[in-house]
């Protein structure tokens, strides 16, 4: 079982629904030692990077740190850190919960927060740094301070944030970003729901009240994938986790994915990877070592 670490495991104030943080110059920043086994955080992270060269994994792909540079990930992400090293930054945190609240709904739809692609890391001009960080510093400020309406001046300022991000993201992942993507984004939360028990894409039509067919159609439109690639990359996503980072057996795995048949479930996997199960497991353990 990969641990589930949640904000306040990892918060210095106590709160459990948003934090800014700075990371100062010498210190292992928001790098705890509990973070250097495989897990997922409960919560959303963004990190401007201005200096550091820390390696870590995202899923099943290696990161090291670069300058200037904007890291973030999404609650269903599986994290491992390699080591502990310096750098300096600044840290936003935000939950589910905080998501929740009225005024903040709407920034759940964002192709950021959605992250479709799976991505970890967005690279920055000098315009973008400069509008990145400006934001942040004003979010810290904010965080640290004890003014009135502070809620709603985060949020506000985190609106802003997160929309212009997901404006690089669109390019820099080949993502939509125009609001005419509500159906997309309505069919991606129900496959991160529900991929584990629902593998046909009729299963997602009729909770949308449409017909495959046309569900097909608009997703191919919005993202240029056809609905069922969604489905099974979903699967494989989270197929591959469990490869890494568990010890589970193929047959366990394969009853939590939803497969009914485990020798089904290891062609499917190798149709979709190029390798059996068994294969990709060693292939990217010895990749990791």
């Amino acid at each position: 079982m990969i641990p589930v670490y949640s904000l306040a495991d990892n918060s210095r104030t106590g709160s459990r629904m948003i934090e800014v943080s700075r990371a100062a110059e010498g210190l292992p920043a928001m790098i705890e030692p509990a973070f250097l086994i495989p897990h997922r955080k409960d919560y959303y992270l963004f990190v401007l990077v201005r200096r550091g060269s820390s390696r870590h994994w995202v899923d099943s792909i290696p990161y090291t740190l670069k300058a200037d540079t904007f890291y973030f990930t999404v609650p269903q992400q599986v994290h491992l850190k390699e080591e502990m090293r310096p750098m300096e930054g600044i840290a936003l945190r935000f939950t589910e919960e905080f998501l929740q609240l009225e005024e903040n709904r709407g920034l759940r739809e964002s192709p950021l927060l959605q992250n479709p692609a799976g991505g970890h890391e967005l690279q920055l001009s000098a315009a973008d740094l400069q509008f990145v960080e400006d934001v942040l510093c004003t979010m810290l400020a904010e965080f640290r301070g004890s003014e009135s309406w502070k809620n709603q001046m985060l949020t506000a300022q985190l609106r802003v944030l997160v929309i212009y991000l997901s404006r690089l993201y669109a390019v820099q992942f080949g993502v939509g970003a125009n609001g005419d993507g509500r159906l997309f984004r309505e069919f991606q939360t129900l496959v991160e729901r529900h991929y584990r028990e629902d593998h046909e894409v009729a299963a997602y039509a009729v909770r949308l009240h449409i017909s495959a067919g046309h569900l097909n159609d608009r997703v191919k439109e919005q993202s240029g994938k056809t609905a069922i690639h969604h489905i099974h990359a979903r699967i494989l996503v989270e197929a591959k986790r469990q490869l890494l980072y568990t010890e589970q057996t193929v047959k366990e795995m394969a009853d939590e994915l939803g497969f009914v048949d485990p020798a089904y479930f290891n062609r499917w996997f190798k149709r979709l990877s190029g390798e059996t199960p068994v294969q990709y497991r060693s292939t990217i353990r010895e990749m990791y070592r």
